[in-house]
């Protein structure tokens, strides 16, 4: 579909030309936009980023919902050959300016969603602002309105060198602060082809549900980047309520849905829905983080959908294996998508053999190209052309790749490995458990211990001590908890990814 040649002129905001002008593209609150009204809002936003002063390399700070506003600024701001930033627009004012000092956008636009946030934001510490532009409404003072912009007269498109930042994205940060990750067009488009040759895929005739949030690599590039490559509609969501998305889903007649395992978990719990509620979906992936085979057996099992596994990280681009158009093996992430390279490598630099557990190291064009201002982090996960994932994972004599863990977040108990993983995984099993986060925290006797913090199903009974002796039944007795904690909720980003780090400081349940 696409010619990402190494010496051709791209741009990945092409994606959306050659499409029938009548063709829904979004359908956001209602509001449909047809791929040739995209075009055009795209082409005149484009035209008035540049008359406010953004050119080649500059960066767009883009702080909105899954809207059409998000839409149209990020491809206007990729076909000006500038950078577009994607943040958060539910985060804490300081931690969008202490983002926003890493990047120095040029330009700042805030929708609806941001603008509680924004207000609380020290403007004046990021000098390299020049404009900020609301999405909605009477802009404050100093300020510009989206609809101002867009009276611009359009101007085309300007290809650039595949190898140029087209985005940048903040990675997780499961260790330390969050780094920019600088995604090429190359990066992008790359993995876009990547994933379709996924023996299914979306094609021109889906109805995709678009929750992901897009300012999350997955929303981005794996919902709206391929949605708009191949001519889908994109029904955008900007928060996900259980009950309105079964209703979305119904009456859409939504054939496409990709989610994070929080909102399959959410769903499975639904006894009161017929069985045939999700009959329009012909495919449902699951990202972000791991599935719990118990969810994903109750979705088949309650309403026939298979639920499909893939794998990635944002310094992919980010998908690097999937098991959609393929037969699910309960608990892995499908195989590699063509065009991937992919190894799994021992302490000592070795490939290991086939059922052993290795780290994951990618290569291929969709490998990023590194981290904004941070070197050394770079050549720590970037060697001679292979991405360090610091995921842990097996393969089987299928080429099925099964994720274990992540190596930065091993512990350690008395000069043995514990993977959180899969002391997590036996935990789920338990039929009064419904969510599990474990890491390692100081132990004066073994270096490490292992600690969980359990969220209990509605009218659970369970105690500490005979959590723990349930452990014991499964795992190593290094490997079981010696302390559980039962909270309300844990902590997870937004694309429903656990965070161990912010797991200590998660609220105890009443």
């Amino acid at each position: 579909m696409f010619d990402v040649g190494e010496q051709q002129l791209i741009n990945l905001a092409r994606i959306l030309e050659p499409h029938e002008a009548d063709r829904v593209a979004l359908i956001s609150r209602n509001h449909e936009t047809t791929y040739g009204e995209l075009r055009d809002q795209i082409d005149h936003l484009r035209g008035g980023l540049a008359a406010a002063g953004v050119g080649l390399g500059d960066r767009v700070a883009i702080l909105c919902g899954n809207n059409r506003y998000f839409v149209t600024a990020y491809f206007a701001t990729l076909g000006l050959g500038a950078v577009a930033v994607p943040l958060n627009p539910s985060s804490p004012a300081h931690e969008i300016e202490r983002e926003l000092m890493v990047i120095e956008p040029r330009l700042v636009l805030v929708g609806p969603s941001a603008m509680g946030a924004w207000s609380g934001v020290d403007v004046a510490s990021v000098e390299s602002i020049d404009t900020i532009v609301v999405a909605e409404g009477e802009p404050p003072a100093g300020a510009r309105s989206l609809g101002q912009l867009m009276l611009a007269e359009p101007i085309p498109v300007v290809d650039v060198d595949g190898d140029h930042i087209a985005v940048m994205m903040f990675t997780s940060g499961t260790a330390g602060l969050p780094k920019a990750a600088m995604l090429s067009h190359r990066n992008l488009l790359s993995n876009i082809e990547q994933g379709l040759s996924a023996r299914d895929h979306v094609s021109q005739g889906d109805m995709v549900y678009a929750v992901l949030p897009m300012f999350h690599i997955f929303g981005l590039n794996v919902v709206l980047g391929v949605g708009m490559a191949v001519g889908a509609t994109l029904l955008l969501v900007q928060r996900f309520d259980p009950a309105t998305a079964v209703q979305s889903i119904v009456q859409r007649q939504v054939t496409v849905v990709p989610g994070a395992p929080p909102m399959w978990v959410a769903f499975s719990h639904f006894d009161e829905l017929p069985a045939d509620t999700f009959a329009s979906i012909r495919l449902a992936v699951s990202g972000a983080s791991r599935l719990p085979p118990a969810v994903a057996d109750r979705m088949r099992d309650r309403f026939g959908l298979e639920i499909h596994e893939g794998y990635g990280l944002t310094e992919a681009s980010p998908v690097v294996t999937s098991s959609a158009g393929m037969p699910c093996r309960s608990g892995s992430v499908g195989r590699v998508l063509i065009g991937l390279q992919v190894r799994l490598v021992g302490d000592a630099g070795q490939n290991v053999p086939v059922g052993d557990a290795g780290e994951v190291w990618v290569r291929g064009n969709n490998v990023f190209r590194g981290y904004l201002n941070e070197p050394e982090a770079t050549e720590r996960v970037l060697v001679d052309g292979w991405l360090r994932t610091g995921d842990i994972a097996t393969v089987d004599d299928d080429g099925y790749l099964y994720l274990i863990d992540r190596a930065k977040d091993l512990i350690i108990v008395s000069g043995f490995n514990v993977f959180p993983g899969e002391v997590e995984q036996v935990l789920q099993s338990h039929p009064e458990v419904a969510e599990v986060g474990v890491l390692g925290v100081p132990h004066p006797h073994y270096g490490e211990a292992v600690k969980a913090y359990v969220v209990v199903t509605d009218g659970a009974r369970i105690d500490e001590d005979q959590l723990i002796e349930f452990a014991s039944g499964y795992l190593a007795r290094y490997k079981c908890p010696s302390k559980v904690v039962f909270v309300d909720q844990l902590p997870r980003n937004a694309a429903g990814k656990l965070i161990r780090r912010e797991l200590e400081g998660t609220i105890l349940d009443g």
